[in-house]
């Protein structure tokens, strides 16, 4: 629940998810869709373009009132305990939030909630800065915050999925999407920022990391090149 308080922020500095992606899923030709952990609308938004027709569910009310301000509908709830109303749904999308799920009654929500022969789309997005970037910020971080994050890893694939050891779906395949892009140092301090764990660190540190990481990008050239990827995974339900 850190991020509603930097509800704005978080919509303007975290990254989209790629267009290719939401063109494989609108591919799918989804009557209804969920969106889980919403967010701010990123997902649905970029699905509501394409002519689905999405709820959002997100716990924060904050960040709930960014989408529902662009007029997409919104239900204030935690996932696990939503109260589906015997609803069922095409398609149930879940950008970078399934980690914040508790993955047993999560999995079967999920179940629950989609039409038999239906898709669970999961993804996630990991960014990495080359060098020097890299290696200048790790330096601050070691000074200044060596608990929080640096950046967004690459996903793991030894993870073990709940999805997967579920007898409620089948079919799981997947795919990433790979992208780069080049941030100016308020552009990657304003995304950094938006991080739990920067969130939680308190307004006079995460200050200081702030203007320590804003300058030594500056000496960089003043901008951060990095690569990054959309990781998705799909399943069916069964």
């Amino acid at each position: 629940m850190s991020f509603g308080s930097v509800a704005a922020q978080y919509d303007r500095c975290r990254p989209d998810y790629p267009d290719a992606l939401f063109d494989d899923l609108a591919a799918l030709r989804p009557a209804q869709v969920l969106d889980v952990g919403c967010g701010t609308g990123k997902a649905a938004a970029a699905l509501v373009s394409r002519g689905l027709s999405v709820l959002g569910v997100e716990p924060d009310e904050r960040m709930a009132a960014v989408p529902r301000g662009r007029g997409i509908p919104i239900e204030v709830a935690a996932f696990e305990t939503w109260e589906d109303a015997g609803r069922r749904f095409d398609l149930l999308t879940c950008g970078a939030s399934w980690h914040w799920i508790d993955p047993v009654p999560g999995v079967a929500r999920a179940a629950r909630v989609l039409r038999r022969g239906g898709t669970l789309a999961r993804f996630w997005s990991y960014e990495v800065p080359d060098e020097p970037a890299a290696s200048a910020l790790e330096s601050v971080y070691g000074r200044l915050g060596p608990e929080a994050t640096r950046y967004v890893h690459s996903p793991r694939s030894d993870w073990a999925d709940p999805v997967a050891e579920s007898d409620a779906f089948s079919s799981l395949e997947a795919r990433t999407y790979e992208w780069s892009r080049t941030l100016t140092a308020e552009e990657w301090v304003g995304m950094v920022s938006t991080f739990s764990d920067h969130q939680r660190m308190g307004p006079e540190r995460l200050t200081a990391l702030e203007q320590a990481l804003r300058a030594v990008i500056e000496t960089l050239g003043g901008t951060v090149h990095a690569r990054g990827g959309t990781y998705l995974r799909l399943a069916r339900r069964a």
